[in-house]
């Protein structure tokens, strides 16, 4: 129904914006001044301790100006009680005593028939109660019962029984003078193709009313009590009042504790939703057993920014969250997602709920995944990635999903985190296939990572910097030939920045000063860390034959007193490894900046910067490659004359 601005107008004028935003804020009595109609309190769409929301009844606007949320009535109404713009209008008219229009004639009769139809579920729910408390339904109670249903439960969601007979209800109905017709249209009864007599859809079930946005009962979920009874649920068919595509069971209860949470939890069966509900998790919905359709996604939205969708953890549980995938990737926009909870396999919610509590359900959802990386697991976990063909078809996949997010602005922040990602895995890959089909992150006794304790392409920064540093101390020649990189490394730790700096300052007399005399000439604190790493690292004269110095620690290799080409290209390759972290983190900022303000030149930088990334990854990935095939034949080459058999024997 469209509204004419007059008359929204009229509503506003009536009605103070404050008079409605005061019964989900406290306004701040400093700063607030009603007799100008002008408020002030702590917003309500974020966390916050001093005001900074304000309201202005004169011009009917409120604004955040911390979040920057804003509106007017019944924007207010739609953002904290999930309530549709008509719903809105609705009721914020009735507090007016504004009247609204009539509606025209064709959907005058629309909803009048509507109306109609919803007034004789309500006469079947009814009759379903009386069934269920009857000597009738013994076994109904009985059933229930075992299910840990309280009374207090049953009563609020009105829970009944269906007899198990082919014309109760319609023999009910028809006594209260409703037509067979409209108990076809209600979806209450089945009338046969082949002509004859029609009879209750609903036999020998419990029976669920399911209820719209209003509470008004619209249709049935009728679940079988027999062990090997099937279907075992049944719902009502698609009806003038009942769309499975666009309701969720308990929504009207759900809705106004989901916008205080911020929360919302989706399961797969109302039975499940039921359970929760009772055990006190009041913010849950359940999409009635039907995929997720797009007014279902954008409703939950209402509700929640990133609902949490609970499935079972098996193989039906995984492949319903990959359905909803495919549903929820076009409607994306900013701000607003899901997240995806697989419970224990062999297990549901209720199950959950009784075997573990509420505080079990919540530690399960609260290790929640996101969309984006549900959407990697789907498409890594069927993914063979052992040649460029089949890594491009990988990237196409993920293309083509990608493409259909409308949203501009999270298309882009998807092609940017799936590239660093993919970039990320098939530089793991090329570093299993260099290392003879090793899982990322296992042992390699004669790679460089084994060498230098797994420092290179992780962000051991500290590690690594020490272990530059050392080899500064004991190969003077290396800072030498590599002064412009190593003055200019980017360094994180404070005490290793000035270490280096003091190396770089007497780099000329490294080679020939008495390493005793450097150290006396460094400043306070430099003195002492330098003092360490001395004795740990480069040794004195008479503490040369030290086995486990930190230096060989950090590099075993060195106690087999390898080839000086070797240890120069090693010392190389970690100055990339920093360069390489340096470059990651440079783009961890790029991205989050682009968060705040992503344009054309942004998006540029970002694809540069990737770019570069990979390909410096590979270099690293080649460079560790070939030095680990030397480290193998230095390792079995026999003992030089002028090394320590104790020491090369412990490698």
């Amino acid at each position: 129904m469209r509204f004419e601005p007059r008359l929204l107008d009229e509503i506003r004028a009536r009605l103070p914006l404050s008079e409605i935003v005061a019964r989900r804020v406290t306004w701040d009595r400093r700063k607030t001044q009603p007799g100008k109609g002008d408020y002030w309190a702590c917003c309500p769409f974020h966390q916050e301790k001093s005001p900074s929301f304000h309201v202005d009844d004169r011009r009917n606007r409120y604004k955040c100006f911390g979040c920057g949320a804003s509106g007017d009535h019944f924007r207010f109404l739609t953002e904290t009680e999930g309530l549709s713009f008509p719903e809105a209008v609705e009721r914020l008219a009735e507090q007016a005593g504004v009247a609204l229009p009539a509606p025209d004639p064709q959907a005058a009769r629309r909803e009048q028939k509507r109306a109609g139809l919803a007034d004789i579920c309500e006469m079947a729910a009814q009759f379903f109660e009386t069934q269920f408390k009857s000597p009738r339904g013994d076994a109904a109670r009985a059933y229930v019962q075992k299910r840990g249903l309280t009374q207090e439960t049953l009563r609020e969601f009105r829970f009944g029984l269906a007899p198990d007979s082919r014309d109760a209800l319609k023999t009910h109905l028809k006594g209260q003078g409703i037509p067979e017709a409209a108990m076809i249209e209600a979806g209450l009864l089945i009338k046969p193709e082949d002509g004859r007599p029609t009879y209750d859809r609903f036999r020998g079930r419990l029976m669920i009313p399911i209820q719209d946005d209003r509470g008004r009962v619209v249709a049935f979920g009728g679940r079988t009590m027999l062990p090997d009874g099937q279907p075992k649920y049944l719902n009502s068919p698609e009806t003038p009042l009942f769309h499975k595509g666009t309701m969720l069971f308990n929504a009207h209860r759900a809705r106004e504790p989901a916008f205080k949470l911020s929360q919302a939890v989706v399961v797969e069966g109302y039975m499940d939703a039921i359970a929760l509900y009772q055990a006190g998790i009041r913010h849950v919905v359940a999409s009635l057993g039907t995929a997720f359709t797009e007014d279902q996604i954008l409703r939950l939205w209402r509700f929640a920014p990133e609902p949490v969708i609970c499935f079972d953890g098996d193989a039906a549980g995984v492949s319903a969250a990959h359905r909803a995938i495919d549903r929820i990737f076009p409607v994306l926009k900013s701000g607003y997602s899901f997240q995806f909870s697989f419970l224990p396999d062999g297990m549901d919610p209720d199950d959950l709920i009784k075997q573990r509590g509420v505080s079990g359900f919540q530690e399960e959802t609260a290790r929640a995944k996101s969309l984006f990386d549900v959407v990697w697991d789907r498409e890594i976990s069927v993914a063979r990635l052992d040649t460029p063909e089949r890594k491009a078809a990988l990237e196409k996949r993920f293309d083509d999903l990608i493409g259909t997010i409308r949203d501009e602005r999270v298309k882009r922040r998807y092609q940017l985190d799936l590239k660093f990602k993919l970039s990320n895995l098939f530089f793991e890959l090329s570093r299993q296939d260099r290392k003879g089909g090793r899982k990322p992150g296992a042992e390699s006794a004669g790679g460089v990572i084994g060498l230098a304790r797994e420092r290179v392409a992780v962000s051991d920064d500290f590690g690594t910097e020490r272990l530059v540093l050392g080899l500064c101390m004991r190969y003077p020649y290396l800072l030498d030939r590599n002064f412009e990189r190593v003055s200019g490394l980017p360094f994180v730790n404070e005490l290793h920045i000035g270490v280096r700096d003091a190396l770089c300052r007497i780099v000329d007399d490294l080679e020939t000063a008495p390493v005793a005399g450097l150290i006396s000439s460094f400043d306070d604190p430099l003195k002492d860390i330098m003092h360490e790493m001395v004795l740990e690292t480069i040794g004195l004269q008479e503490q040369k034959q030290a086995e486990f110095s930190a230096l060989n620690h950090r590099f075993p290799l060195l106690k087999a007193n390898p080839p000086e080409d070797f240890v120069e290209a090693a010392f190389l390759h970690f100055l990339d490894v920093l360069e390489l972290n340096a470059l990651e983190e440079e783009l961890q900022s790029e991205l989050a900046s682009a968060d705040e303000h992503l344009d054309e030149t942004s998006w540029d930088r970002i694809q540069a910067l990737t770019q570069d990334l990979a390909r410096r990854r590979e270099e690293c990935a080649r460079e560790e490659g070939e030095l680990a095939e030397r480290a193998k034949k230095i390792r079995s080459a026999p003992p030089a004359a002028s090394a320590d058999s104790s020491a090369i024997a412990s490698i």
